[in-house]
């Protein structure tokens, strides 16, 4: 057994974070219980200045779907879980693997089988004790495919989890698995609360985090609270936060600007030079993983057609798609996932060419062109988003109806699906973030992961693909899964399961008072040292 840095793990499978944007600064974002009956009173609502160092407010574009960490798809969600719960490693601020709820850990040669040392004397947020049998509950729970719980799809490959004693265990696969040291990011439950609240865990989340659960108003906030017993003492200073869904745009910025709200994400580009210079407030950008695409289901007519998904690509103009919806924040994608991460492999970009679009639609038999419609959620950005492909498309004589629905909808009707016949959505307006090229790719395109068992939404599958990225998932050598991953952008790309649009840039503001709250390069709401100066 050898035992491994987390410093040295993390540059494995993650990123360098010196991105070149083609464009100035900016960007914007991507994708239960009961307790109280009002939001909690606006930071400007007359309250003492003592008062207000009390509460962190963050108004964010999207409502929350889910507070069980095992069972998330989208990166709000995570965002917001990520001040709750902790797994046995945790990402910092720039997504580097630092020690979680284990202090250190060793693999065997063969890198199939973990042990992790613990921390001692950590409680859940309900006194239950932190040890390795909770652990072994966790890692059984999201192992087992009877839960279909989202955290299958990578823990599908513990073959067991054993208690060595009260603060080691040990995880065993049943295949080397190269990004699995990502996956122990994974947020843990209280095993006392997993049995109480069953099913009903996601709208009563007990973690250990340095913040714990207080409310759930579902669309109006989402309120924690320090916890005052957290293992790490004093990182965290504010007592309260209360996340907000503000879909709309302007009221965001408004909610900044007035003090409503702390901290606003994601930041509308086209508001950063109104912002820039206000009083109290910060403007922050941060380069970013997150794809910006639309996902083409390839099992409908006539998106079936490689040439129809080809010619749609050639009739969007991604430059006028960075300057009109992004307003300039941003670069082009040229692959399946940001040039920060791992093993990128730089495809190029399906240049705008109505001519050679309308050529490819009429080889396919579609010169007149055709109706389908585009899908997304309510927020402005997305909205503008869908709109701009609906008119690039009008162009080619493909006629768009943009149907936009709430968060948790629209997630239903994705995902919610018995089979991937059962599919109704043709075109989907979405973005992706990632941390390492197995949860770019795999995720995406393994035809494994059609939903309801993962986000492969284009329903895209390709022999070569598949049994590419099985090999990089088995291997340890990087030189290998360069190789493997560069075969799957490749093909992906010539395939074009998606439109090809942008890798974002994450543009984030805060009141000029607020230390130790940043939106990693994932999309993640990071406060583990949040604190009013």
């Amino acid at each position: 057994m050898k035992k491994v840095s987390y410093l040295r793990a993390a540059s494995v499978f993650l990123f360098s974070v010196a991105l070149l944007f083609g464009c100035s600064s900016g960007n914007s974002g991507t994708g239960g219980s009961t307790g109280g009956t009002s939001a909690p009173p606006a930071a400007n609502s007359g309250e003492t200045p003592a008062k207000q160092k009390e509460q962190l407010v963050v108004a964010v574009n999207e409502n929350f779907i889910t507070m069980d960490p095992q069972n998330t798809g989208d990166a709000l969600s995570s965002g917001v879980q990520t001040s709750m719960f902790e797994g046995l490693l945790i990402y910092d601020k720039d997504l580097k693997l630092i020690p979680g709820l284990s202090t250190e850990y060793s693999v065997n040669d063969d890198a199939t089988e973990y042990t992790f040392k613990l921390r001692q004397n950590v409680k859940f947020h309900d006194g239950t004790p932190f040890n390795a049998q909770a652990v072994k509950i966790n890692f059984d729970r999201m192992s087992n495919q009877e839960n279909n719980l989202r955290a299958y799809r990578n823990y599908k490959y513990i073959k067991s989890t054993d208690v060595v004693d009260d603060y080691t265990v040990k995880v065993t696969l049943n295949q080397p698995f190269s990004a699995m040291i990502n996956k122990f990011t994974t947020g843990i439950i209280s095993p006392q609360a997993l049995e109480k609240y069953g099913k009903d865990i996601a709208k009563n989340p007990v973690g250990t985090g340095p913040y714990k659960f207080v409310e759930w108003v579902q669309g109006d906030h989402l309120t924690v609270e320090l916890n005052q017993d957290h293992w790490d003492k004093g990182a965290a200073k504010v007592q309260k936060i209360t996340y907000k869904p503000v879909p709309e745009n302007g009221s965001r910025v408004a909610m900044l600007k007035t003090g409503e709200a702390d901290v606003i994400y994601p930041l509308p580009e086209q508001q950063v030079e109104t912002l820039n210079g206000a009083d109290g407030v910060k403007v922050e950008r941060t380069p970013s993983t997150i794809t910006r695409y639309v996902s083409i289901n390839m099992l409908k007519k006539p998106f079936d057609d490689p040439r129809v998904r080809q010619a749609i690509n050639y009739a969007v103009d991604k430059d006028a798609f960075i300057k009109v919806v992004k307003a300039g924040y941003g670069a082009k994608l040229e692959s399946v996932m940001s040039p920060t991460i791992a093993h990128y492999a730089k495809q190029g970009v399906y240049e705008y060419n109505i001519e050679k679009a309308k050529e490819l639609l009429k080889e396919a038999g579609y010169e007149n062109g055709f109706t389908t419609d585009i899908w997304g959620n309510t927020n402005s950005d997305t909205m503008k988003g869908m709109q701009f492909i609906q008119q690039q498309l009008q162009k080619v004589g493909i006629t768009v109806e943009v149907k936009s629905m709430e968060e948790a909808t629209l997630s239903d009707e994705i995902y919610g699906i018995k089979s991937p016949e059962e599919a109704k959505m043709n075109m989907w307006y979405v973005s992706w973030s990632s941390a390492d090229p197995d949860n770019a790719m795999r995720s995406l395109f393994s035809s494994e992961n059609f939903p309801p068992a993962g986000a492969n939404t284009a329903f895209y599958k390709n022999d070569l693909v598949d049994k590419s990225i099985k090999e990089a998932t088995q291997s340890s050598d990087q030189a290998k899964q360069k190789e493997l991953y560069g075969v799957v952008q490749e093909n992906v790309f010539k395939e074009a399961p998606w439109i090809f649009l942008a890798v974002d840039e994450i543009l984030y503001g805060k009141r000029s008072n607020v230390e130790g709250v940043y939106i990693t390069p994932s999309g993640g709401i990071y406060v583990r040292e949040a604190e009013f100066k």
